[in-house]
């Protein structure tokens, strides 16, 4: 019996999709998402912000397959609790990231966003060069991109800590948890790499009482989700100096208007949601293994614990 499984994703992507799932798996039917189309029967949806009303369309949903490494974009309430909810992991994500955060990091260690606006203004003004060994980073998030992206950066001999939810111990990394220990994990931070799974409760968690806690001049790198920041309490401290710099791969509104007040921060490095991607060959094969795990009664690899969020 052929199995049909429903995708929704760029067309250049699911080109990709239609000749692995042909070549790979000839006993699953992938079939193209259409709005407003019922699919009855069809139990398995592949993509990337799928709408509100999914499990309506899906009246027979069990499993729902996230294109990217978070699920913020899924209507996680709106799906019934039967419906099992798989994540995106893939190698080629992690490195990216990886390779994204470590360029921020060294660009910002190194006053690279100062340098750049000053030198377009005719200003030759050097500064110290400080050395890894004596500038703390932090991580807030350590799954599997954070806890990564820390091990990195210990190599370059950076001092290295970071902030979960829950207790997390990595090697050569302080690791910080709980809501409480938040300010002390913050006060030794001269840059502060964001990292964490956009929730209810890390929305607008980078704002005017967060940047407090930070040294002042410390940087900052968000590659989580826009709507981690409040963009009127970034500006504010970094008018005031709190905040020295800040590189952003995610804004609130993408793609921000042409006046966007971050765009032309002279202290903002701002790049248009390019940190990290999956590959489309790689998400088809995961799909495909957690069909087949779903439909064998065999454990889903990558599943999302809704109590947790991630």
């Amino acid at each position: 019996m052929v199995i049909p499984v429903v995708l929704k994703t760029v067309p250049e992507h699911a080109r990709v999709w239609h000749r692995v799932f042909a070549q790979e798996a000839p006993e699953l039917s992938l079939v193209d998402w259409a709005h407003g189309t019922r699919f009855p029967g069809v139990s398995a949806f592949a993509g990337w912000q799928p709408p509100a009303d999914l499990a309506e369309q899906m009246p027979d949903l069990r499993l729902v397959f996230s294109v990217g490494a978070g699920i913020d974009h899924l209507p996680l309430d709106a799906l019934p609790e039967p419906v099992h909810i798989v994540r995106m992991v893939a190698p080629d994500v992690t490195r990216s990231m990886v390779e994204y955060v470590t360029l921020g990091v060294l660009a910002l260690h190194r006053d690279l966003v100062p340098y750049a606006s000053e030198t377009r203004r005719g200003i030759w003004k050097p500064r110290a060069i400080r050395t890894a060994r004596t500038t703390h980073v932090g991580i807030l998030g350590l799954g599997v991109l954070g806890s990564a992206a820390a091990a990195a950066l210990a190599g370059f001999g950076f001092q290295v800590r970071g902030w979960a939810r829950s207790p997390k111990t990595l090697d050569g990394v302080t690791c910080f948890a709980g809501r409480s220990a938040l300010p002390d994990f913050l006060s030794g931070c001269n840059i502060l790499v964001c990292l964490l799974p956009l929730t209810p409760e890390t929305r607008g968690l980078l704002d005017q009482d967060l940047f407090r806690h930070l040294p002042a001049g410390a940087a900052l790198l968000n590659a989580g989700r826009g709507a981690h920041v409040v963009e009127r309490d970034l500006i504010a401290a970094l008018d005031t100096g709190q905040l020295g710099a800040a590189i952003l791969d995610v804004l609130s509104e993408e793609p921000p208007p042409a006046d966007h007040p971050l765009l032309g921060h002279p202290r903002i490095l701002v790049t248009p949601h390019s940190a990290s991607a999956s590959q489309p060959d790689d998400a088809a094969r995961q799909m495909i293994a957690a069909v087949r795990a779903l439909r064998d009664g065999q454990p889903l690899l990558n599943r999302v614990d809704r109590r947790r969020g991630f």
